[in-house]
Protein backbone atom coordinates (compact mmCIF):
# COMPACT_ATOMS: atom_id res chain seq x y z
CA UNK A 1 0.00 0.00 0.00
CA UNK A 2 1.11 3.63 -0.51
CA UNK A 3 0.40 6.35 1.13
CA UNK A 4 0.09 9.41 -1.63
CA UNK A 5 3.00 12.40 -0.70
CA UNK A 6 1.44 15.13 0.87
CA UNK A 7 2.79 18.81 0.32
CA UNK A 8 4.46 17.82 -3.21
CA UNK A 9 2.40 19.14 -6.08
CA UNK A 10 3.19 21.48 -9.10
CA UNK A 11 0.55 23.33 -8.53
CA UNK A 12 1.44 26.77 -6.55
CA UNK A 13 0.98 27.61 -3.33
CA UNK A 14 -0.93 30.57 -2.14
CA UNK A 15 1.76 32.61 -0.89
CA UNK A 16 3.94 31.27 -3.79
CA UNK A 17 0.87 33.01 -5.76
CA UNK A 18 0.82 36.30 -3.61
CA UNK A 19 4.73 36.80 -3.69
CA UNK A 20 4.79 36.55 -7.60
CA UNK A 21 1.98 39.03 -7.72
CA UNK A 22 4.26 41.15 -5.22
CA UNK A 23 7.02 41.78 -7.26
CA UNK A 24 5.38 42.23 -10.35
CA UNK A 25 3.71 45.48 -8.49
CA UNK A 26 7.00 46.39 -6.98
CA UNK A 27 8.57 46.49 -10.01
CA UNK A 28 5.61 48.50 -11.85
CA UNK A 29 5.76 50.91 -8.83
CA UNK A 30 9.70 51.04 -9.05
CA UNK A 31 9.65 51.37 -12.37
CA UNK A 32 6.89 54.47 -12.49
CA UNK A 33 8.93 56.01 -9.78
CA UNK A 34 12.13 55.87 -10.93
CA UNK A 35 10.42 57.51 -14.51
CA UNK A 36 9.22 60.09 -11.96
CA UNK A 37 12.68 60.81 -10.80
CA UNK A 38 14.04 61.53 -13.82
CA UNK A 39 11.71 63.94 -14.84
CA UNK A 40 11.20 65.57 -11.77
CA UNK A 41 12.11 69.38 -11.83
CA UNK A 42 15.17 70.15 -9.99
CA UNK A 43 13.90 73.46 -8.30
CA UNK A 44 10.80 71.27 -7.34
CA UNK A 45 11.91 68.05 -6.02
CA UNK A 46 9.33 65.05 -5.47
CA UNK A 47 8.00 64.72 -1.78
CA UNK A 48 9.30 61.61 -0.58
CA UNK A 49 6.87 61.38 2.02
CA UNK A 50 4.18 59.74 -0.36
CA UNK A 51 6.52 56.68 -2.05
CA UNK A 52 8.17 55.99 1.30
CA UNK A 53 4.84 54.85 2.99
CA UNK A 54 4.08 53.11 -0.14
CA UNK A 55 7.35 51.48 -0.18
CA UNK A 56 6.80 50.32 3.78
CA UNK A 57 3.28 49.18 2.56
CA UNK A 58 5.15 47.45 0.28
CA UNK A 59 7.69 45.75 3.19
CA UNK A 60 4.73 44.95 5.23
CA UNK A 61 2.68 43.04 2.55
CA UNK A 62 5.78 40.69 2.09
CA UNK A 63 6.15 39.86 6.01
CA UNK A 64 2.55 38.80 5.50
CA UNK A 65 3.35 36.76 2.63
CA UNK A 66 6.40 35.27 3.98
CA UNK A 67 4.25 34.21 7.69
CA UNK A 68 1.89 32.57 5.05
CA UNK A 69 4.96 30.84 3.44
CA UNK A 70 5.36 29.56 6.90
CA UNK A 71 2.59 28.40 7.79
CA UNK A 72 2.19 26.62 4.54
CA UNK A 73 5.42 24.71 5.57
CA UNK A 74 4.32 23.73 9.05
CA UNK A 75 0.79 22.62 7.54
CA UNK A 76 2.40 20.33 4.77
CA UNK A 77 5.11 18.76 7.45
CA UNK A 78 2.29 18.05 9.85
CA UNK A 79 0.06 16.10 6.97
CA UNK A 80 3.24 14.24 5.89
CA UNK A 81 3.87 13.33 9.79
CA UNK A 82 0.54 12.20 9.94
CA UNK A 83 0.63 10.37 6.46
CA UNK A 84 4.06 8.77 7.96
CA UNK A 85 1.87 7.86 10.93
CA UNK A 86 -1.19 6.06 8.85
CA UNK A 87 1.57 3.59 7.60
CA UNK A 88 1.96 2.03 11.37
CA UNK A 89 -2.09 1.11 11.28
CA UNK A 90 -1.87 -1.33 8.47
CA UNK A 91 -3.23 -4.51 9.49
CA UNK A 92 -4.44 -3.23 12.87
CA UNK A 93 -7.38 -4.08 14.24
CA UNK A 94 -9.10 -0.33 14.98
CA UNK A 95 -12.10 1.10 16.43
CA UNK A 96 -13.41 4.51 15.15
CA UNK A 97 -16.33 6.99 15.50
CA UNK A 98 -18.56 6.40 12.53
CA UNK A 99 -21.38 4.04 11.69
CA UNK A 100 -20.24 2.72 8.75
CA UNK A 101 -18.85 -0.80 8.31
CA UNK A 102 -18.39 -3.40 5.70
CA UNK A 103 -19.85 -6.85 5.13
CA UNK A 104 -17.26 -9.28 3.91
CA UNK A 105 -16.91 -12.71 3.60
CA UNK A 106 -20.01 -12.71 5.80
CA UNK A 107 -18.65 -10.79 8.19
CA UNK A 108 -19.29 -7.42 9.60
CA UNK A 109 -18.17 -5.56 13.21
CA UNK A 110 -19.36 -2.56 14.92
CA UNK A 111 -19.58 -1.14 18.25
CA UNK A 112 -21.16 1.41 20.21
CA UNK A 113 -21.71 2.94 23.85
CA UNK A 114 -24.37 3.69 25.97
CA UNK A 115 -23.54 6.76 28.22
CA UNK A 116 -25.88 4.79 31.27
CA UNK A 117 -28.18 1.95 31.81
CA UNK A 118 -30.79 1.44 28.98
CA UNK A 119 -34.11 -0.42 29.69
CA UNK A 120 -34.17 -1.10 25.47
CA UNK A 121 -31.47 -0.96 23.24
CA UNK A 122 -32.68 -1.93 19.52
CA UNK A 123 -29.85 -2.49 16.79
CA UNK A 124 -30.41 -1.67 13.05
CA UNK A 125 -28.57 -2.41 10.17
CA UNK A 126 -29.08 -0.92 6.88
CA UNK A 127 -28.26 -1.47 3.33
CA UNK A 128 -26.36 0.95 1.26
CA UNK A 129 -29.83 2.70 -0.55
CA UNK A 130 -30.35 3.00 3.63
CA UNK A 131 -32.87 -0.29 3.35
CA UNK A 132 -33.08 -1.79 7.08
CA UNK A 133 -31.86 -5.24 6.66
CA UNK A 134 -32.19 -5.96 10.28
CA UNK A 135 -33.09 -4.93 13.91
CA UNK A 136 -32.25 -7.23 16.66
CA UNK A 137 -32.08 -5.69 20.67
CA UNK A 138 -28.73 -5.03 22.54
CA UNK A 139 -26.82 -4.67 25.21
CA UNK A 140 -28.50 -2.87 28.36
CA UNK A 141 -25.11 -2.05 30.12
CA UNK A 142 -23.63 1.39 30.11
CA UNK A 143 -20.31 0.93 28.32
CA UNK A 144 -18.68 -0.19 25.39
CA UNK A 145 -20.18 -2.99 23.20
CA UNK A 146 -19.18 -4.79 20.40
CA UNK A 147 -21.96 -6.29 17.30
CA UNK A 148 -20.71 -8.84 14.86
CA UNK A 149 -23.48 -9.30 12.14
CA UNK A 150 -22.80 -12.42 10.13
CA UNK A 151 -24.83 -11.19 6.90
CA UNK A 152 -28.58 -12.61 7.86
CA UNK A 153 -31.60 -11.23 8.14
CA UNK A 154 -34.22 -12.37 10.97
CA UNK A 155 -35.53 -14.83 8.06
CA UNK A 156 -32.22 -16.47 7.70
CA UNK A 157 -31.77 -14.72 3.98
CA UNK A 158 -27.63 -14.44 3.59
CA UNK A 159 -27.18 -10.68 2.35
CA UNK A 160 -24.35 -9.80 -0.31
CA UNK A 161 -20.82 -8.16 1.21
CA UNK A 162 -20.62 -4.35 0.82
CA UNK A 163 -21.44 -1.42 2.92
CA UNK A 164 -23.89 -1.50 5.34
CA UNK A 165 -24.58 1.29 8.52
CA UNK A 166 -25.63 0.41 12.38
CA UNK A 167 -27.85 2.57 13.97
CA UNK A 168 -28.32 2.28 17.81
CA UNK A 169 -31.13 3.49 19.52
CA UNK A 170 -31.42 2.94 23.28
CA UNK A 171 -34.22 4.54 25.90
CA UNK A 172 -33.61 5.15 29.60
CA UNK A 173 -35.27 3.89 32.48
CA UNK A 174 -38.15 6.89 32.57
CA UNK A 175 -38.06 6.44 28.56
CA UNK A 176 -35.83 9.62 27.37
CA UNK A 177 -33.72 8.70 24.33
CA UNK A 178 -29.88 7.85 25.33
CA UNK A 179 -27.44 9.51 23.46
CA UNK A 180 -24.79 6.70 21.74
CA UNK A 181 -21.89 6.79 19.80
CA UNK A 182 -21.48 4.26 17.44
CA UNK A 183 -18.02 3.10 16.09
CA UNK A 184 -17.03 1.21 12.86
CA UNK A 185 -14.48 -1.83 13.80
CA UNK A 186 -12.33 -3.88 11.47
CA UNK A 187 -8.35 -4.26 9.92
CA UNK A 188 -6.80 -1.26 8.71
CA UNK A 189 -5.73 -2.40 4.92
CA UNK A 190 -4.91 0.98 3.38
CA UNK A 191 -4.55 4.92 3.64
CA UNK A 192 -5.12 7.37 1.57
CA UNK A 193 -4.27 11.85 2.37
CA UNK A 194 -5.12 12.90 -1.71
CA UNK A 195 -8.05 14.79 -0.05
CA UNK A 196 -5.35 16.80 2.07
CA UNK A 197 -6.39 15.06 5.57
CA UNK A 198 -5.32 11.75 6.26
CA UNK A 199 -8.18 8.63 5.98
CA UNK A 200 -7.51 4.95 7.37
CA UNK A 201 -9.54 2.64 4.91
CA UNK A 202 -10.92 -0.31 6.41
CA UNK A 203 -12.64 -3.09 4.48
CA UNK A 204 -13.09 -0.40 1.65
CA UNK A 205 -14.44 2.37 4.27
CA UNK A 206 -12.56 5.38 5.02
CA UNK A 207 -12.52 7.44 8.46
CA UNK A 208 -10.24 9.67 9.50
CA UNK A 209 -7.51 8.96 11.59
CA UNK A 210 -8.96 11.72 14.40
CA UNK A 211 -11.68 9.82 14.57
CA UNK A 212 -9.92 6.41 15.50
CA UNK A 213 -10.37 5.51 19.18
CA UNK A 214 -8.41 1.92 19.83
CA UNK A 215 -5.86 0.37 17.99
CA UNK A 216 -5.19 -3.07 18.80
CA UNK A 217 -3.56 -6.42 17.18
CA UNK A 218 -5.70 -8.30 14.91
CA UNK A 219 -7.73 -11.29 16.73
CA UNK A 220 -5.82 -14.51 15.73
CA UNK A 221 -7.60 -16.86 13.72
CA UNK A 222 -8.05 -20.26 15.57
Amino acid sequence: MEVPATGSTSQPTASQEARAKLTGDLQSFLTLLTTQLKHQSPLEPMDSTEFTAQLAQFAGVEQNIQTNANLEKLIGLNSSNQALTAVGYLGKYVEAKGNAGALIGGQANFAYELPSNAEAVAITIRNESGVPVITVPGELTAGRHTFAWDGQDLQGVQHPDGKYTITVSAAGSSGQALSVQTYTAGIVDGADSSSGTVKLIINGVEVPLSEVITVKEPPKES
